[in-house]
């Protein structure tokens, strides 16, 4: 039975996961330290970046018809063929987009413009190119933005609180897969089951930005419309936002060249290197997969490898929140609090917020850089920050975002430092 505070990878499995990523205990210059920040950003694959420099070395067009053009589609096709595996989706457009962010504008934009409707749903954890652009287009369209509030207790959405704003009239549902302020994960599958009931043909759009680095999508449970994540948060590069839109939503009218398909997305000429990436961060996690299960099918090899990452991370939440041996954790430290701070863990991913007693967020994030870790300030002053914390009765919080290539050990040197951090902030008169 599955372990509701996770399972640790093996020390040899730790190593070697480790070894396939770069700077994962220094930084560039060769500084000792750790990078809490991967909500933020991402751990690099050592592969992914090699073969993205590989790739993008070649000067050939790839939409051309001579041996190394073709080479660079044979590489295109089998990333994109890998995206639909990492959403387990087969029909539908794939496409790429300079950034997720741009890629949710599009979507939101094509589903208010030309789909029927007096009102349009989203919710007040989503991050800004979700929230902005469902309200930005149903401002324009005249339709009304219902936002369902937060939930201070699990720091998430509750199903209840989403479904209560549909009706007959709703023609856009827009959802985060997972808080990236808190990690709190709403319950997708049953959402878009139960939104459907009350409207058969409503457009759902995700943002799986945040969570798709720690748990598995599945578009056959969940069947949206609409969905993107973002290699570079993934273990791989900047550059693109990879999006997914269902056979319905693909041929709305939409920004496009007038003599491609009525379902096509992409604007120019992909990169090549981007969906090779995407492929290197696929094999990684099958790879990982492998180590579990006995099988050659690719997609069941990744999803067995996500849920590897899934239960290493959730034993380092649990490690962080609890301690281990003679390290305490967050909740028994004093100074410290643990911000919406739910216990079950399964309905989480690995993201946390806290707070000082004696210390401002940006005051302690500098602290922990002196001492070696990158963590992220979420203040109200933020517009990435300022609705979220509102909706908790937050003006502020540290964000910390580990990844599955840290190790148990990296979480106890953390532990030990916010201990040291909190311990100076509590002297009153004491300079940290």
């Amino acid at each position: 039975m599955e372990s509701a505070d996770g399972q640790l990878f093996s020390d040899a499995l730790m190593r070697v996961v480790r070894e396939k990523f770069h700077y994962v205990d220094s930084d560039f210059t060769g500084r000792k330290r750790l990078y809490f920040d991967n909500a933020g950003g991402s751990y690099r694959l050592k592969r992914a970046v090699e073969r993205y420099s590989e790739v993008d070395l070649i000067p050939d067009n790839p939409e051309r018809i001579h041996e190394v053009a073709r080479a660079l589609q044979a590489i295109q096709r089998k990333g994109a063929e890998d995206a639909r595996l990492i959403l387990n989706a087969e029909e539908g457009t794939l496409y790429a987009s300079l950034t997720a962010s741009g890629a949710m504008f599009q979507m939101v934009q094509a589903i208010a413009g030309a789909v029927p409707g007096t009102n349009m749903v989203t919710t007040v954890l989503e991050h800004p190119s979700s929230y902005d652009a469902v309200a930005l287009y149903a401002q324009g369209q005249g339709k009304e933005l219902r936002v369902a509030k937060s939930n201070r207790v699990t720091g998430g959405i509750d199903v209840e609180e989403v479904l209560g704003l549909i009706d007959s009239g709703t023609c856009l549902l827009s959802l985060i897969y997972a808080s990236n302020i808190t990690g709190a994960k709403i319950d997708l599958e049953r959402i878009v089951r139960e939104a459907r009931a009350i409207k058969p043909d409503l457009y759902i759009v995700v943002d799986a930005v945040q969570h798709a680095p720690h748990g598995l999508i599945d578009l056959k449970k969940t069947p949206v419309d609409g969905i993107n994540f973002a290699p570079y948060k993934f273990f791989g590069c900047r550059g693109s936002g990879i999006s997914w839109l269902s056979p319905r939503a693909a041929r709305l009218p939409h920004q496009k060249l007038a003599a491609k398909p009525e379902d096509h997305w992409d604007l120019g000429s992909s990169a090549p290197a981007q969906f090779a990436v995407v492929t290197e961060i696929v094999d990684y996690v099958c790879w990982l997969g492998a180590q579990c299960v006995d099988s050659a099918d690719r997609r069941s090899q990744y999803a067995t490898g996500m849920k590897a990452i899934g239960l290493h991370e959730r034993g380092l939440l649990s490690r962080m929140l609890n301690g281990a041996g003679e390290v305490r954790g967050l909740r028994d430290l004093a100074g410290v609090q643990v911000l919406l701070d739910h216990n079950d863990l399964t309905r989480r991913d690995l993201i946390l917020a806290i707070a000082f007693d004696d210390l401002p967020e940006v005051d302690a994030v500098r602290e922990y850089e002196r001492r070696g870790v990158i963590v992220y300030e979420r203040v109200s002053t933020s517009l990435y920050s300022k609705r979220m914390l509102a909706s908790f009765g937050l003006t502020g919080a540290v964000r910390i975002s580990p990844l599955h290539c840290n190790s148990p050990e990296d979480i106890d040197v953390f532990l030990q430092v916010t201990a040291d951090i909190a311990e100076k902030a509590a002297v009153k008169g004491i300079n940290v």
